[in-house]
């Protein structure tokens, strides 16, 4: 793409001053004060570094500009994020671990394939899992105080010791 100068309106201008310093969205705001910095005829280069962005973020910020206009830059492009297959069968899952709690990711893995017939690897189960809210509780033996008859056991000391009329 050939160089292209930017050259706002005066509608233009105003927008990009209200939203530079009042848009709700950081991204937004760092685009509207590049495209300012480059309408007053500051170099890329120098724009990048003022804003704190690198050059071809700035590159991206014009070509966007190009192709959009300030509708352009002012909305944020959202990714499709992924969904798992197991989300459609979460409620049956969380039922199923809430009647009966499983002690190992290995049964709980093997829960969800019997339940969904969707096998995953214990790491995709452990984040699952914390997912649907479901923490792991450590269980553990209750400590219990050693015999005293035992030999390798030392005898309970005495705190306050009397003193018999022997010794003095």
């Amino acid at each position: 793409m050939g160089w292209l100068r930017i050259n706002l309106t005066d509608e233009e201008q105003q927008i990009v001053r209200e939203q530079q310093e009042s848009h709700p969205d950081l991204r937004v705001r760092r685009r509207m004060w590049t495209l300012w910095l480059l309408h007053c005829g500051i170099t890329r280069e120098k724009a990048a570094e003022i804003v704190g962005v690198a050059r071809s973020t700035v590159e991206r910020f014009v070509v966007e500009y190009s192709r959009g206009g300030l509708n352009g830059l002012q909305h944020r492009r959202e990714r499709p994020k992924p969904t798992s297959e197991l989300a459609t069968h979460r409620d049956v899952i969380r039922d199923s671990f809430e009647k009966q709690p499983v002690c190992t990711i290995a049964e709980a893995s093997q829960r969800i394939f019997d339940l969904t017939g969707i096998r995953r690897s214990p790491t995709q189960v452990r984040r699952f899992l914390k997912g649907l809210g479901m923490t792991w509780q450590r269980v553990r033996a209750i400590p219990v105080p050693p015999k005293k008859t035992w030999r390798n056991t030392q005898p309970i000391k005495r705190h306050f010791t009397t003193i018999s009329s022997d010794r003095v």
